[in-house]
């Protein structure tokens, strides 16, 4: 039976971008996680700490609605 080499991957290759110039070692997430969950709303089965944000209702009327009552306003960032 061969030896199966299970060994990480920076093992056999280091990081590197698609025309192989190395890559250096970014972090993902939040560089401080304390303030992080210090500021995430927590919600416990009908309880919540925080309000949630209120309602977008600005926005503009979209064309090709015909005669939909619901729906017709674009609210998302348009810039």
């Amino acid at each position: 039976m061969a030896k199966i080499n299970n060994k990480p991957a920076s093992a056999y290759a280091q990081p590197h971008t698609m025309s192989g110039k190395k890559i250096s070692k970014v972090d993902a997430g939040p560089a401080d996680n304390k303030k992080n969950l210090k500021d995430t709303p927590v919600s416990v089965a009908n309880s919540r700490d925080g309000a949630y944000k209120p309602t977008k209702t600005s926005g503009i009327k979209i064309r090709g609605t015909g005669a939909a009552t619901k729906g017709v306003m674009a609210r998302g960032p348009m810039a």
